[in-house]
């Protein structure tokens, strides 16, 4: 993987599981999902529709967040993406804070919508780019959104795979747990025992490379997607893929 970069190695691989898609939604501080979805969609000959919180080439939106609830609550959202400041072995993410809740060691912004969205919208991708185990936890200590509902609970939506910088994770929703689904190249299994805190699912036989985007996915990668995705993240843009709009 010499000569692809981590971002372009999860882009891809978080494009994947979009492809056949309708519609694909993006919130806010997302630029590798982001990118993802216009990745998705150049492979769908636009059929497939991306709404990037924030951005204006790419948001049908005319109320900001809140449309967001509504097309989500209506079943008009495929896809979105959630993250956490730690996320346990049954997909509860924590939003809150860390520690007791009353005297917390450290505090983050909140849990916004991400309890009603992971309810509602049936592809949830959890995504998190420091994967050890003081993210990857064994319970949360604060649930903004609980991965799993109770059987008599309807809920439509809920976690569909978690990728990080070390791995990919798919969901068993019979067993309610993680199954480690690819180790990314450069990283082994032993490394991803010992740096998550919650115990996981192993598939039958030898877990496979993370696939690395072939030569065409990497020039739409590195061309028409990094150039779209400036508009909204340019700093982003800028360190990854050197390009830039004009102002």
């Amino acid at each position: 993987m010499a000569d692809i970069l981590l971002e372009e190695l999860l882009i891809g691989s978080i494009a994947s599981n979009l492809d056949g898609l309708r519609h694909v939604a993006v919130g806010a501080s997302s630029p590798i999902p982001g990118a993802a979805a216009l990745l998705a969609r150049s492979r769908s000959n636009d059929s497939m529709r991306v709404s990037i919180l924030g951005s204006e080439d790419n948001n049908f939106f005319t109320d900001g967040g809140k449309e967001i609830f509504d097309i989500a609550g209506e079943g008009r959202m495929d896809a979105f993406f959630l993250s956490g400041a730690q996320i346990d072995g049954q997909a509860n993410i924590n939003l809150v804070s860390v520690g007791d809740y009353r005297r917390p060691k450290a505090r983050f912004s909140g849990s916004f919508g991400s309890g009603y969205l992971y309810y509602v919208v049936p592809r949830v991708i959890l995504f998190r780019l420091e994967h050890t185990r003081r993210t990857l936890v064994d319970k949360v200590d604060f649930v903004s959104a609980p991965g799993f509902s109770d059987e008599n609970v309807y809920r439509p939506g809920g976690p569909y795979k978690l990728i990080t910088d070390r791995c990919l994770f798919e969901v068993d929703k019979t067993r309610r747990c993680f199954r480690l689904q690819s180790v990314h190249p450069g990283h082994t299994v032993n490394e991803i025992y010992e740096q998550t805190g919650f115990t996981f699912d192993m598939p039958d036989g030898d877990v496979p490379n993370t696939p690395v985007p072939d030569a065409t996915t990497l020039a739409t990668i590195r061309g028409p997607v990094a150039e779209e995705i400036s508009e909204i993240y340019p700093a982003f843009a800028a360190r990854v893929f050197g390009v830039g709009r004009a102002a």
